[in-house]
Formats: C-alpha cells, structure tokens, sequence
C-alpha cells in the first residue's frame, strides 16, 4: 500500500471528503455570523431609537424651565443639543428605561415567526 493513503481511502478521496465537510461546516457558521450581526444591528437601533425617544422627552422638559438667569447664554444654546445628544445616547447605552429591550423583543420574534414562515 502506498504512503499516501489513509487506512484503505486513498488521500486525494479524503482530502475531498474533508475539504467538503469544510465548506459545509464554513457555510453553517457564515449563516450563524450573520444571524448574529443581524440581531447587533437590531439592537443597535431600537438603542438608537431609545435615544431618540429620550431626546425628544429631555427637549420637552426643557422646554418647560423658564429661562432666566446667569446660565441663559447664547454659548449654551448652541452647545446644549450637543451635550442633550451625548447624554441621551450614553443613557441608552446604559440600559435608559427600557424602551430598547422592548422593541428589540418585540421586533426579534417578529424576524424570528418571519424566517419561520413557510414559503
């Protein structure tokens, strides 16, 4: 028997086989890392919409401070949106009030009945 053969299957015929449960294997886990990037993109925008939602709310109490006094300048007014988005952003990050968990719940079993619908 010759060198290159692996008990009684020659190596050209097992490279191949292991070369096939290879690409099968690479697919299976091409799928699962999309699925995966697919559910960090979700959550990433109901975050983003959670931030949105929670600027919106930040801008209208605001707006219901009168304004008056030593902190009333024009400076603060052009830096106040930028420091309301960071914040806004950061409490989302942080878990906000949990307007992101509940549309990432609700937005997962709809992809999820979605995929599993037959076509």
């Amino acid at each position: 028997m010759r060198s290159d053969s692996i008990g009684s299957t020659p190596r050209a015929s097992w490279d191949k086989t292991i070369k096939a449960k290879g690409v099968g294997s690479a697919a299976k886990r091409g799928q699962a890392d999309g699925a995966v990037r697919e559910d960090q993109k979700l959550r990433q925008a109901c975050r983003d919409m959670e931030a949105l939602f929670l600027g919106l709310l930040l801008n209208r109490m605001r707006s219901t401070v009168p304004k008056a006094g030593l902190l009333d300048t024009t400076q603060e007014e052009m830096m106040r949106p930028l420091l309301d988005r960071e914040l806004t952003s950061t409490m989302a990050q942080a878990g906000g009030i949990g307007l992101a968990d509940m549309l990432y719940r609700q937005l997962a079993n709809e992809n999820k009945e979605k995929s599993q619908a037959p076509r």
